[in-house]
C-alpha cells in the first residue's frame, strides 16, 4: 500500500512563483493546490483541508496576514510565510500571529522544500511521538499538561491552542523545569538541527505562547526570560 501523499497549499499572486514551486513540489511527491489571493485560499481550505500552507504576505483581496488570522481562529495548520528582505516588520508580525516559519524572497526552491519537510516532520513528531514521557503520552508539570499524541496543551484543565512550533517550544522548556534553555537550543528543539533561524523568531514565538496562556490565566508567569541567556520553565 502506497503512503498517503501530503497536500501543500501555495498562495501567491505571482503566477510564475506558483508554477515553478508547484512543479518542484509535485516532482517530490506532494499534492499541490494553488491560489492567487487570500480570499480564494480561505474558501478552498475551508472545504478541502491541507497538511501545510505557504503564504505570501502581500496579495490582493485578502493579504497573508489576514488570511493567517482567519486560519488561526479555527486551525493550527502549519504555515510558512514568504516575505521580501525589506519586510522585517511583516516577518515578526507574521510570527506573532502564529506563522511557524518564514523565508525571504528571492528564495531557493530547495531551501523551501527543506523547510516544508522539516515543518511536516515536526508536526508529525508533535502529534505521534511519545518517547521520554509517560505511557499515556502525556507530560504533566503542575497545572500544565501536554498530550503529544493528541497535540493538546492544557493549563489548569483549559485548552491552549498552540501551533506545532509553539507546542514544541513549550515541550522543550517544560521537559526540564528550572533548566535554562538558550535560544539556539530552542531553535534545535522546534526547528531541528542545521536549520538557520534568527534569534528574534524564538522571541516572537515565546511572546505569542505567553499571550495564549494569559488569555486563560492572566497570572501565568511560568516561562521566564533570562536576558542575554535564554528562557526557562519555572519549577512549581
Amino acid at each position: 500500500m502506497e503512503p498517503t501523499k501530503q497536500t501543500i497549499v501555495l498562495v501567491d499572486d505571482d503566477r510564475n512563483i506558483l508554477t515553478s514551486v508547484q512543479m518542484t513540489l509535485e516532482a517530490e511527491g506532494f499534492i499541490v493546490r494553488t491560489y492567487t489571493d487570500g480570499e480564494s485560499a480561505l474558501h478552498g481550505l475551508s472545504s478541502r483541508p491541507a497538511d501545510l500552507a505557504v503564504l505570501d504576505i502581500k496579495m490582493p483581496r485578502m493579504d497573508g496576514m489576514e488570511l493567517l488570522q482567519r486560519l488561526r481562529a479555527r486551525s493550527q495548520l502549519p504555515v510558512i510565510f514568504l516575505s521580501s528582505k525589506d519586510e522585517e516588520v511583516d516577518q515578526l508580525m507574521g510570527l506573532r500571529l502564529g506563522a511557524d516559519d518564514y523565508i525571504t524572497k528571492p528564495f531557493s526552491q530547495r531551501l523551501l522544500l527543506e523547510r516544508i519537510r522539516a515543518l511536516l516532520r515536526r508536526n508529525e513528531v508533535s502529534r505521534s511521538e511519545a518517547a521520554g514521557i509517560s505511557p499515556t503520552g502525556t507530560m504533566v508539570r503542575g497545572a500544565l499538561s501536554l498530550d503529544e499524541t493528541r497535540h493538546q496543551c492544557l493549563w489548569h484543565g483549559r485548552d491552549i491552542q498552540l501551533t506545532v512550533t509553539e507546542f514544541l517550544l513549550v515541550k522543550a522548556l517544560a521537559a526540564r523545569p528550572g533548566l535554562v534553555k538558550s535560544r539556539d537550543q530552542l531553535i534545535d528543539a522546534a526547528y531541528g538541527e542545521n536549520i538557520y533561524v534568527d534569534d528574534r523568531t524564538i522571541d516572537s514565538h515565546i511572546k505569542r505562547v505567553r499571550k495564549k496562556f494569559r488569555q486563560v490565566d492572566d497570572a501565568f508567569n511560568q516561562i521566564e526570560t533570562l536576558y542575554g541567556i535564554g528562557y526557562r520553565y519555572k519549577e512549581e
